[in-house]
């Protein structure tokens, strides 16, 4: 009999345990710190229940033959420190699913943008033929699904550092790195580890592999030299050696260097707004034709899709203001991306948890672009040190989520987006940026217009 300890008790971690319960001759240990949610968890079994442990778990006296760590746990806790000492696997759920599978992936990564790409890439496979599973870091634990599926089934994946950290074998037929700017780097410690794990998407790739990249991002572009399949890249400024680039207007397509360039479709067509969002587009069309789409499915696919809730969400007009919600923007660079989406003054809801970061660099950007900034949650003092170091003045402070809406619409005019882009984690006023994203969604639909 195999015994399993899963530690952490959120969607990754339940549906690991529920997955291995199943299996034949498994004892299976749930693990978790909050015991706040001893109640819910241990209700979520019904027929087969795992041992449930609260609080740190003792591995030498477990005795695991495995350990599957959720990815909001770090892995240096000691539980985890030490099976790793005592040479016990250590792993993330998504090499859970990916050992246990035996479709093809298209796993996508990097600091912003792997949502919408994520989403994007899965409406582009959809219909062409083979079965589509969307899951990951987007919502759906990719053990929950992945066992299940044909052989001709194609995984696409969206994959944070926190789950490619504790890969093993995990093999991405094409893989997706989007860009690599500071963020998480609370639990990374540093630029370099951070980079580290996000590049372990294609260290596992081979000849008929494909990795598709950033050429516009430095970092990205030199990683991207080092992988062991071939390499496409995408840009919105120069001609790539392969794969895609913006020219004109139109999107263009080389994937091989015995064929001439070509027009794809018109970048006027998509309905996904900013420079960032056309990287996001090239990136899942590269991989949609890796996996072989034809050309005229994939341009009928992208004019029908629609943003991803939270990323540049469109909300509602009121009096002439365009209300958007950016509540995925939780770092810096998300936030540089969505100001710089809009031609019009913004009025920009800010603050939250900060994750490390310095806002230093965006202050020049969010000079050029707001009119107004209301700052809210724990990160107003670091927000206000940036301000005040530039000489940046046209700000406001808000006690809570109702008063910086409130205070956005009263300093925004008629032709103003009032744009919720917090450059921050939520978590010092929401379990989660959803929940933040929805709130903000409400509050507007509530403002009388």
């Amino acid at each position: 009999m195999k015994r399993y300890l899963v530690i952490g008790a959120a969607k990754s971690g339940l549906a690991s345990a529920a997955y291995l319960l199943d299996r034949a001759d498994t004892e299976v240990i749930l693990n978790d710190s909050d015991v706040t949610k001893k109640e819910a968890v241990e209700g979520y079994f019904t027929d087969k229940k795992p041992q449930f442990i609260w609080g740190l778990p003792d591995v030498a006296e477990i005795k695991p033959d495995l350990v599957v760590l959720s990815p909001g746990v770090p892995p240096r806790i000691k539980p985890v420190q030490a099976a790793l000492a005592a040479g016990i696997p250590v792993i993330s759920e998504p090499e859970l699913a990916y050992e246990n599978s035996s479709a093809r992936w298209f796993g996508i990564t990097g600091t912003n943008g792997k949502t919408t790409t994520t989403a994007l890439a899965a409406h582009l496979l959809e219909g062409f033929g083979a079965p589509v599973f969307c899951g990951g870091n987007i919502g759906t634990p990719l053990i929950s699904a992945v066992p299940n599926l044909p052989a001709e089934a194609v995984v696409v994946a969206e994959l944070s550092s926190f789950q490619l950290e504790l890969i093993n074998r995990f093999h991405a037929n094409a893989a997706v790195f989007l860009n690599l700017t500071p963020d998480h780097l609370d639990r990374h410690g540093s630029m370099a580890a951070y980079g580290a794990a996000k590049a372990r998407i294609f260290e596992n790739q081979g000849p008929q592999d494909v990795l598709i990249a950033n050429y516009d991002d430095e970092r990205v572009r030199q990683m991207a030299e080092k992988a062991p399949g071939k390499v496409w890249y995408f840009s919105c400024q120069t001609v790539p050696p392969l794969g895609m680039w913006q020219e004109e207007g139109r999107l263009m397509v080389r994937l091989s260097e015995d064929e001439p360039a070509h027009a794809l479709i018109d970048r006027a067509d998509i309905a996904l707004p900013g420079r960032h969002n056309t990287e996001n587009i090239m990136a899942a069309v590269l991989g949609a034709l890796y996996f072989g789409a034809s050309e005229a499915h994939i341009c009928a696919q992208l004019r029908t899709f629609k943003s991803v809730a939270h990323r540049l969400e469109a909300v509602r007009t009121v009096d002439g203001v365009l209300y958007v919600n950016d509540s995925k923007g939780t770092n810096p660079d998300a936030t540089e991306k969505a100001l710089n989406a809009y031609e019009r003054p913004i009025v920009a809801i800010m603050g939250g948890r900060n994750k490390g970061n310095s806002f230093l660099p965006l202050v020049p950007l969010i000079d050029e672009k707001c009119r107004h900034v209301v700052l809210v949650g724990e990160a107003r003092g670091d927000f206000i040190e940036a301000f005040q170091e530039k000489d940046f003045h046209r700000y406001s402070l808000a006690d809570d989520f109702e008063q910086a809406v409130d205070q956005a619409r009263l300093a925004a005019q008629e032709g103003d987006v009032v744009l919720l882009s917090p450059a921050c984690a939520s978590w010092d006023m929401f379990p989660s940026y959803e929940v933040r994203g929805d709130l903000f969604k409400k509050l507007v639909n509530d403002i009388d217009g």
